[in-house]
């Protein structure tokens, strides 16, 4: 476990390759699997000690040391640079020798995530797929921007025109994040169930805390007057109803929402199925009613952290919403006892309501408030019933965190102040520290004086 901004977060610890390392994949995606038409440079095009390759990260606009910090060994901001060596070190070797793969260094289902995954004919000279997640995945083929973006008389906007990805913007950040980090349709970005069962870990996603590990720059005057500054309840809450547009969206797939006569089980909650189960007169109960699932006792619950943090922040900040998003959500849960065809059709009226918040929430205005508003909001009467599993309340604690650390960014609570609430949400964290040691009625108890403690400094 590390600790970023106060978050407790796994992190799997693996060296890097030699950087002269070079892999000849067996198999590559096609151009029609490849999004752009751009070309893939490769990160050594963007390692020139003129560019984003200094050891000191003292440029002029932006800091010149992006690569030296993507690199980093040892931190979380050097994780991408780590994600194709992850496929060689013995958990990557196991998990594809149990599913019979062979390398995970060269399977496609491997690579769509842990490398810039892209065809042959789309690879410029200085490309090497054991880069791993490069420069380019998230900010786009650079063959057409590469050689203008720095020079005057460009700027940001005319980068973006040029094919530049525009990652300031909540929405296409999420998406594309998202696309490694929940799934995409594209093609072997998808974490299924088997591969989980082989030993991957479950995935995970909140956008504020994902882009404050991967931040390579700092945000000064510059990167304001050329980008917009950043608003951590903005990201935070269009991020939650990205991944519940992108959960549903795969989840109505045929090819991704099944698994043969099987549902996929990535979409359900792990560990309303992976417990203690004994045969014995005296049973130990680990189902709790769920307010915010009408589903038949015992069935395997879909997956809502996201959902339930929609639910919230629809509430805060897009109320005139906010119904029809629940109505949808509990008719999604109450088709799961329905069947396939009933769950796909709940499952694309909550993927529009979930598009609809999205908007909203990128598009509304953000004030000093809105963060103390959202917190309410997710320890309510309304929320703090739906908290009975462990993937919704580790949710809940890493976005509480998230919440606190804007408001000492934004000036409204002292450094000082969020220090002392620090235990309170640490305690938080205890309680969703394992899931088989999780209480809902301790997470509850504990995430209850986190953000009365907050509340109390409004």
């Amino acid at each position: 476990m590390i600790r970023i901004r106060g978050k407790l977060i796994a992190i799997a610890g693996v060296p890097l390759l030699a950087a002269t390392a070079f892999l000849s994949v067996g198999s590559s995606p096609t151009d029609a699997q490849t999004p752009g038409n751009g070309q893939y440079e490769g990160v050594a095009t963007c390692a020139g000690s003129t560019c984003h390759g200094r050891a000191e990260g003292n440029g002029e606009v932006v800091r010149q040391d992006e690569i030296a910090s993507w690199q980093e060994p040892s931190s979380s901001t050097g994780a991408h640079s780590r994600a194709y060596a992850a496929l060689a070190s013995p958990r990557g070797r196991q998990i594809a020798a149990s599913m019979g793969i062979g390398p995970a260094t060269s399977a496609p289902q491997c690579l769509g995530c842990h490398a810039t995954y892209v065809p042959k004919s789309k690879q410029g000279a200085r490309f090497q797929v054991s880069d791993g997640v490069g420069c380019e995945t998230c900010h786009g083929a650079s063959s057409s921007w590469l050689a203008v973006h720095y020079a005057a008389p460009a700027t940001h906007q005319s980068n973006v025109a040029a094919g530049l990805t525009p990652l300031e913007r909540p929405q296409t950040r999420a998406r594309v994040c998202l696309d490694c980090h929940f799934g995409s349709a594209d093609g072997n970005q998808f974490v299924t169930h088997t591969m989980m069962a082989a030993g991957h870990p479950r995935v995970v996603f909140e956008l504020d805390l994902f882009s404050a590990l991967q931040q390579h720059h700092d945000e000064d005057a510059d990167y304001v007057n050329r980008k917009g500054k950043a608003d951590s309840v903005r990201l935070w809450a269009v991020g939650q109803a990205e991944a519940v547009r992108r959960s549903t969206d795969l989840f109505a797939r045929e090819e991704y929402g099944t698994q043969g006569v099987f549902p996929e089980y990535y979409f359900y909650d792990c560990h309303s199925c992976h417990r203690a189960i004994t045969d014995g007169p005296q049973r130990k109960l680990t189902f709790e009613t769920n307010p915010g699932r009408p589903i038949p006792f015992g069935m395997a619950p879909y997956n809502d952290e996201n959902i339930i943090m929609l639910s919230a922040v629809s509430r805060a900040l897009a109320p005139g919403r906010a119904a029809a998003f629940d109505k949808a959500s509990k008719d999604f849960h109450r088709a799961m006892g329905q069947g396939r065809g009933a769950a796909v059709q709940a499952a694309q009226t909550l993927r529009g309501e979930a598009a609809a918040l999205s908007n909203s929430l990128a598009g509304r205005g953000y004030s000093g408030n809105d963060a103390f508003t959202v917190v309410q909001a997710i320890s309510d009467r309304t929320t703090s019933p739906r908290f009975t599993d462990y993937a919704g309340s580790a949710q809940a604690v890493m976005a509480v965190d998230t919440l606190l650390n804007a408001m000492v960014r934004d000036g409204r609570i002292t450094t000082g102040a969020a220090a002392g609430i620090r235990a309170n949400i640490n305690r938080a964290y205890s309680a969703v520290r394992s899931p088989g040691t999780y209480s809902p009625t301790q997470f509850r108890e504990a995430f209850g004086q986190a953000t009365r403690a907050i509340g109390a400094l409004r």
